[in-house]
């Protein structure tokens, strides 16, 4: 059993290649092998954002705090509240992020395939995010 105590992993900030605006990460959990599972929380700061990305396994979000908005290529935005559960299916390009106006924390928790989690791609505009 390995417990880990809240605070004992470092935050960081989104980098700018993946994100738009201020975005903090806090890393949760990265299962040892043979597992593949890696969790972490996400904060988006009013207007913030994912670039476009694809994961090679799928991604659940867990919404914990907020109001967020999350679009799949070719969809609709949709908006996610507190509770909601998103699941992404493998290799589904796609975005979420903070609405223009309130912050949005979500827990995101993907497996790596072949040590890899995701495939970051170009960003999303502000024409597309403000596309409503």
């Amino acid at each position: 059993m390995e417990i880990r105590r809240s605070g004992s992993q470092p935050s960081s900030k989104g980098p700018a290649d993946w994100f738009t605006g201020t975005v903090r990460i806090d890393p949760l959990f990265q299962a040892p092998e043979p597992a593949r599972v890696r969790g972490a929380s996400v904060t988006f700061e009013p207007g913030a954002r994912t670039a476009w990305h694809t994961h090679p396994l799928g991604q659940t979000l867990i919404v914990i705090s907020g109001l967020g908005w999350a679009q799949r290529e070719g969809g609709p935005i949709e908006e996610i509240h507190p509770g909601a559960v998103v699941w992404f299916v493998p290799n589904e390009k796609h975005w979420p992020g903070a609405t223009p106006t309130t912050a949005m924390t979500h827990i995101a928790i993907q497996e790596a395939l072949n040590g890899k989690v995701v495939d970051w791609m170009g960003k999303v505009t502000d024409a597309e995010y403000q596309r409503r």
